[in-house]
């Protein structure tokens, strides 16, 4: 007989076979790697791999087994953006023919992307290497945790193409981060920082080498999985929610959110651990 949980929701998807057309993909352990692979155009986004990538971060939140996640590019860059001939193009035709419809289809189904990654509830490490670039800078941006190298480009480059920069949520996440000033200036300019500068700014967590950045990526994703991992999906969506709230109402939801994660089992067994001195070990229930 079915569980009564098991009820309420699609049911646990299953990523242990998970074969995407338009990335990689691949599960080890309670860690998830996404990479983008179109290396010879570096990494660009199509109408499709927009669509299969919102449809696996919507459906992360039904995988039971998927711990953490890591998001990187193939061949020394992480995104270029959206495919200038398979995307812009197509986009500049539908302009033409006054079909308002599609450009807004084509926008809301971008920032539904952003949405789903922004409501998964595992932690998402971005690796970021060489260019990064308008909506690669917003795959970025969405990521939980970011780490990049010294050489790595990140640029929202909206403006450059007659956009604004109020694209997938740029405007209300981007200063978020990195402060309202500094982000109108890489929004209005459309200019790049460089690896230094986004670590001093706050957008990079840190710096390493190209060599070590995707092995750095997941073994900080690995650290996550293998921590009180429905505390962490708390955690996420405390951040994402109280971005619209006042302190007091902040605080009422951090009060209610810690006495739930205060009726796990995970909660137990650090107090166990502690009394026995030794290192919890985490269930994530």
């Amino acid at each position: 007989m079915m569980a009564t949980a098991d009820r309420f929701r699609p049911g646990n998807f299953d990523f242990a076979d998970y074969r995407p057309r338009h990335f990689q993909w691949r599960l080890e352990g309670k860690v998830a790697t996404i990479t983008l692979d179109r290396p010879e155009r570096k990494n660009p986004l199509t109408f499709e791999s927009y669509a299969e990538l919102r449809d696996a971060f919507r459906n992360l939140a039904y995988a039971d087994a998927v711990k953490a996640v890591v998001i990187t590019g193939a061949g020394g860059n992480f995104c270029s953006g959206g495919d200038v001939h398979e995307i812009i193009g197509p986009l500049v035709e539908m302009q033409r023919a006054g079909d308002m419809d599609g450009l807004l289809r084509f926008t809301r189904m971008t920032g539904d992307l952003v949405k789903a990654m922004r409501a998964c509830p595992q932690p998402i490490v971005a690796a970021i290497d060489g260019v990064c670039a308008g909506a690669g800078a917003i795959l970025a941006m969405a990521s939980d945790l970011r780490l990049g190298t010294a050489a790595s480009k990140v640029a929202f480059l909206f403006v450059r193409v007659g956009l604004a920069g109020a694209d997938m949520g740029a405007c209300n996440i981007l200063p978020r981060i990195i402060g309202a000033g500094r982000a109108a200036e890489l929004l209005f300019t459309g200019r790049a920082m460089d690896g230094g500068e986004a670590e001093r700014w706050g957008f990079f967590n840190r710096l390493c080498s190209p060599g070590e950045l995707l092995p750095e990526a997941q073994s900080l994703a690995r650290s996550l999985a293998e921590g009180p991992t429905f505390a962490h999906a708390m955690t996420k969506r405390c951040i994402h929610q109280e971005w619209s709230m006042g302190i007091d109402d902040a605080i009422e939801a951090e009060a209610q959110a810690q006495a739930i994660c205060m009726q796990t089992r995970d909660y137990e067994r650090a107090y166990e651990a502690f009394v026995a001195k030794r290192r919890p070990a985490f269930e994530g229930n």
